[in-house]
């Protein structure tokens, strides 16, 4: 009886396995070699989570012998090494968009993620010892060009999303969160903090009450133009380029007639004419007439209210970016915070474009008032639904524009920067920029050669396709004609006088432009002794250019 019984239950254990052998092989195992899908979201946090606890405890607590800060040589290094090895699975950005990452399984991750959760010594562990079951060799090279790698995958290329889908911060709102002033940001975000205190982006406007040294001319020099003392002045604006000043009349500030010239040290009539910027037609002609908070204010400070007309803060502020941070505040997380560095190219992009524009908002007048800037607009929007960048018509030389489109004038890089083929590509703003604050002119994250470098090399799928820097500028080494942006971005577009900012389309300007549309072009404008002819004919001498191209 009892044999009976056993045999009937290993009949059925049989039978069972069995048919869990056939489903598998039937349900499972046809396709399961296939390396073109995705790995589930399961398997892929189990298998992080082992990757993590694989690493020897004495191994991640590795330094990199570089430092936190490396030189831009080892750095330099480390992307060569990247570049030859790496980047055919991991692409130029680390973000393994390749044609051979995007048919490996597990695919390439996206670096700039998986590393910020490591240590230096677990990232060099990995290098040097590959990993197992996934299409990362072990790299058998010395130790020192392996922290090489290290520190240059903790400085990749900034390139965002660009699919909506692909971005990885939140993009909505933070629900009932207010504005608490960057000050809050300080207790967690230190050196952040520090960094960008002493930004012009933090004190584009100053006091002058509490800010003695803001105004940069001395007052007690009469000057024609000066019709107003020290004590007149309720707001200074600008440092770099020009100085204005804003004087309170009732809940409004209101520009004076009369601005400072940086560079040459001296006095210029402010008033903008009707046949300048489109809203000033809207404006009686009277400065005192056309108070900044339509005009100005929305840009300069954090949470303008159009009908209170207070501000959170003056400057951008860090909620500017941020969004309202109440309750990042009260509970730091990374889900109740705007983050643009971890969002789709657009939403990246549109947080400098909102005030780095020139346009106007969808619905305009706004309460009776002309506003020059996207009013309803704050991060976690779409900017698109409050406003428009300014139009221009092909051919037509305006106050804004250029007859092909480029800037004519400052404020505009976001008009620019648009129709460039580095921002289709997913690059943004912060890519080059460094919002908190850096040592570098434009607060770029490194001196501005090395900036297009590190995406931009010789003889690499960026190009540019020479073998060296100087073959490609045909300019010596170190000189000004061999920097970058001395022909992609020419100081073209006027902020005062014949003080001009750099374009940021990144379109090379030739001397047939200049001669049929009238824009300067980058060879003129360094060599000013020179005519576009000359120009022309020293083009067509370099072998690596198109004379089909330079005829343009």
């Amino acid at each position: 009886m009892k044999n009976r019984h056993r045999v009937a239950v290993l009949s059925v254990l049989s039978a069972v396995t069995a048919a869990m052998v056939g489903s598998f092989y039937w349900l499972m195992l046809p396709g399961l070699s296939v390396a073109d899908r995705e790995p589930s979201a399961m398997e892929q946090d189990i298998a992080t989570w082992l990757l993590h606890q694989s690493v020897p405890d004495a191994e991640k607590r590795r330094a990199n012998p570089l430092g936190i800060h490396p030189p831009a040589a080892q750095l330099t290094a480390g992307r060569d090494l990247f570049r030859k090895d790496c980047e055919i699975c991991h692409g130029y950005a680390g973000d393994g968009k390749t044609e051979i990452g995007a048919g490996m399984y597990p695919r390439p991750p996206r670096l700039r993620d998986v590393v910020s959760t490591m240590p230096d010594g677990e990232v060099f562990y990995h290098i040097r010892n590959g990993i197992r079951n996934t299409a990362m060799p072990a790299w058998h090279l010395p130790d020192a060009q392996l922290w090489q790698l290290v520190a240059y995958m903790r400085n990749l290329p900034g390139v965002a999303p660009i699919s909506p889908a692909l971005a990885v911060a939140r993009t909505g709102p933070v629900p009932d969160a207010h504005y608490v002033g960057s000050a809050q940001c300080r207790n967690c975000h230190q050196e952040i903090y520090d960094r960008w205190s002493k930004t012009r982006m933090a004190n584009v406007v100053r006091d002058p009450k509490t800010h003695p040294d803001a105004i940069i001319p001395d007052l007690s020099q009469s000057n024609p133009l000066v019709k107003f003392t020290r004590g007149d002045i309720a707001l200074v604006y600008g440092s770099k380029w020009k100085q204005r000043y804003f004087t309170k009349i009732g809940d409004d500030y209101f520009p004076f007639p009369a601005q400072w010239d940086v560079a040459h040290k001296m006095w210029r009539p402010y008033m903008v004419p009707n046949d300048a910027d489109w809203w000033a037609p809207m404006y009686p002609p009277d400065n005192m007439m056309r108070p900044t908070g339509p005009l100005c204010d929305g840009c300069h400070s954090v949470n303008y209210n159009i009908q209170t007309k207070t501000v959170t803060e003056w400057n951008v502020g860090c909620e500017r970016c941020h969004g309202a941070g109440s309750e990042h505040v009260r509970q730091p997380t990374r889900d109740n915070i705007l983050n643009p560095a971890r969002m789709n190219f657009v939403a990246a992009n549109d947080t400098c474009i909102q005030c780095h524009s020139q346009g106007r908002p969808l619905k305009n007048p706004i309460g009776g008032r002309y506003y020059d800037w996207p009013v309803g607009f704050h991060m976690g929007l779409k900017l698109s639904d409050y406003w428009t960048l300014e139009d221009h018509k092909a051919g037509d030389l305006t106050f804004t524009h250029f007859p092909d489109g480029t800037a004519h004038k400052n404020r505009m890089q976001g008009n620019d920067f648009v129709q460039s083929l580095m921002y289709a590509r997913g690059v943004t703003c912060f890519s080059c920029h460094d919002p908190h604050g850096s040592e570098n002119d434009a607060m770029l994250r490194r001196p501005v050669n090395q900036v297009c470098l590190m995406c931009h090399g010789a003889n690499t799928q960026n190009g540019p396709h020479a073998a060296s820097i100087e073959e490609h500028t045909h300019h010596k080494p170190g000189s000004t004609g061999s920097e970058c942006v001395a022909c992609h971005m020419p100081e073209i577009e006027q902020t005062i006088a014949d003080v001009n900012v750099r374009s940021h389309t990144f379109h090379f300007i030739t001397p047939s432009e200049t001669d049929r549309l009238k824009i300067p072009n980058a060879c003129n404008k360094c060599h000013t002794d020179k005519t576009t002819s000359w120009a022309a004919a020293a083009l067509k001498s370099w072998a690596d250019r198109s004379p089909w191209r330079m005829n343009l």
